[in-house]
């Protein structure tokens, strides 16, 4: 059996049934729980993310507000909006897409829930930073002895390997396919290239992570939905037949009975959760270093996230598939297009050039923004087990990641990648349906502050 082989088996059996029912179930436990609150409060959550509050240091953290979740949001808008969209539905079909939304509207609730507990157990370390996260949770918040020690260090083990995997490995891969198809470079440079600038940003610790990201992630947003729009404009009059084929092979008995709408599903919530990590944790990490004086507070800009990632990327990134006709195509030797060669083929074959180089420019930028917020989400799981004082060999270990990513198979690292998000999905929503009952009443002891904020508006 190859190394390949092997990864697809674990993948497979990892992300089974059970899995996929424990995430989405977890994430409908959370939204009725909490009396659809992150539904309802959505409006709010988007308006704070947004507002001026949000960059402000003055309360106890280390970065403001709206830089955690820029520093988040440079973790999760990346291959996955991109690269994970495209092999979502070159495997699953174009359902995948639908799927991943409805997987999205009860991440809201479950990214909600960890970023609030992730800040009530946050603590300093011994360098005076915020220090906070699933494993804090499941160590101080469960009660539960040497079972919550356990799990917390269980957790920091597999966010040390999704750090290597889907922060580092997969965006350098896509990175390199991006300029290879683009520029022609050979990836071992782009990959030598990539590890080389990654370890001089994260060397810089959370708030040059954090700086580099409140000032990349809003201008790569911009650039990538801009061409993105373009793309479909050009394409409108597929536009219909598009989305009649995204809700046929979702919903239609017919592609259930053939196995369509199962594999659909499949694909549709791992490259979901690959994309905006609700349910992994990760972004509870860099959570817990905001400056608020409100779990609550920051646990709904937090959960702003899978709604900038998921529902609004996302859905863009598959809509330019769909509509423009790609999905399917085959290369010279007759392989079928995948991945970063298949949004690029989309760009070109809609905006000629220019959107080739466009959508290779996204891509680049947007991996690139994953290795920073991956590797701060990593770095402090690494801490969690190691302490603070080890911190250079992670990031040396972390950019040398990056270079084997960059020539590896891309399907080979997206597989590998899969497995560390199941692995840290598992404890992470345990800990999440035994905490419920915290959460709930942090959010209802917040709710008198958001009809303050409404009436203040009105």
């Amino acid at each position: 059996m190859t190394l390949l082989d092997l990864l697809e088996t674990t993948d497979d059996f990892l992300w089974g049934p059970g899995t996929l029912a424990l995430l989405v179930g977890t994430g409908l436990f959370l939204t009725l729980r909490t009396r659809f609150l992150p539904w309802r409060n959505l409006g709010y959550a988007l308006g704070s993310a947004l507002g001026r509050d949000a960059r402000a240091t003055t309360r106890e953290g280390d970065v403001s507000p709206f830089a955690s979740l820029m520093t988040a949001l440079a973790a999760t808008i990346g291959t996955g909006n991109i690269v994970g969209v495209a092999t979502a539905l070159v495997a699953g079909g174009p359902g995948a897409l639908i799927w991943m939304e409805l997987a999205a509207l009860f991440g809201l609730s479950t990214k909600l829930a960890e970023c609030t507990l992730a800040v009530k157990f946050r603590r300093r370390n011994c360098r005076g930073q915020m220090s906070g996260g699933p494993m804090y949770v499941m160590r101080d918040g469960l009660h539960l002895g040497w079972l919550g020690s356990a799990m917390g260090a269980a957790f920091a083990v597999f966010a040390v390997c999704s750090s290597f995997g889907i922060g580092s490995m997969a965006q350098a891969n896509s990175i390199a396919g991006a300029v290879e198809a683009a520029f022609g470079v050979p990836t071992a440079i782009t990959g030598l290239v990539t590890a080389g600038l990654a370890l001089t940003v994260i060397l810089g610790g959370v708030r040059g992570i954090a700086t580099v990201s409140a000032a990349v992630v809003p201008l790569m947003a911009v650039l990538y939905l801009g061409a993105s729009l373009a793309v479909i404009w050009r394409c409108r009059q597929a536009l219909p037949a598009g989305l009649a084929g995204i809700f046929q092979c979702a919903f239609s008995p017919k592609a259930a009975a053939g196995g369509a709408a199962g594999t659909a599903l499949r694909w549709g919530i791992a490259r979901g959760v690959f994309s905006n990590e609700a349910g992994m944790g990760s972004a509870a990490i860099s959570a817990a270093s905001a400056a608020t004086d409100s779990p609550a507070r920051q646990g709904y800009i937090s959960m702003t996230a899978v709604f900038f990632d998921t529902m609004v990327v996302c859905t863009v990134t598959g809509l330019v598939l769909c509509c423009s006709g790609v999905l399917g195509a085959a290369d010279a030797a007759g392989n079928t297009v995948d991945g970063a060669a298949l949004v690029i083929l989309a760009f070109q074959k809609a905006l000629g050039p220019v959107g080739g180089l466009l959508a290779g420019v996204s891509i680049i930028l947007f991996a690139f923004s994953s290795i920073l917020g991956g590797a701060y989400h990593g770095e402090k799981a690494f801490e969690y087990l190691f302490g603070a004082r080890r911190l250079l060999l992670y990031r040396v270990f972390f950019a040398l990641a990056a270079l084997w990513g960059a020539v590896a198979r891309l399907e080979t690292v997206f597989r590998f990648s899969d497995i560390c998000n199941a692995l840290m999905c598992v404890p992470n929503l345990l800990c999440l349906l035994m905490l419920s009952g915290t959460v709930a009443r942090e959010l209802q002891a917040f709710q008198p502050e958001i009809q303050r904020s409404s009436r203040k508006k009105l």
